[in-house]
């Protein structure tokens, strides 16, 4: 049986899609950016990106039954590579005991203000 999660994002709607979504075990949670939906507001920092975009994938896969420990596959969407690397301290925590499959692309995002895109694939264990 497949289940929608939605975080409430003005995205969500307009574009047509969920935060995540459960099909059996597996959890699909979509590109997910560093906005506090709660004030839909968004720090310059690519760092604070990254912390704030987890913590909006752990509050999806909360819903879904699961955890941050339970991502086989990440990736990680950057307009400019050079804020990959001031991420690897926040990606390295959340990730230290799945330690998932990963993946890095160069690419633009839908904001200029958008700084780190992450979506990531977890089944429950």
């Amino acid at each position: 049986m497949r289940k929608h999660i939605s975080q409430g994002s003005p995205f969500e709607a307009a574009i047509g899609y969920s935060r995540a979504v459960v099909d059996g075990d597996w959890i699909f949670v979509a590109g997910t950016t560093g906005f506090d939906y709660a004030t839909m507001t968004i720090s310059d920092d690519p760092a604070e990106q990254a912390a704030q975009a987890l913590t909006n994938i752990a509050w999806a896969l909360e819903q879904a039954g699961a955890s941050l420990d339970d991502v086989v596959r990440v990736r990680y969407i950057l307009p400019n590579g050079d804020d990959f690397e001031p991420c690897w301290p926040v990606l390295g925590k959340a990730f230290a005991v799945a330690k998932p499959a990963a993946t890095m692309f160069i690419a633009g995002l839908a904001d200029p203000r958008m700084k780190i895109e992450i979506e990531v694939t977890a089944r429950k264990g």
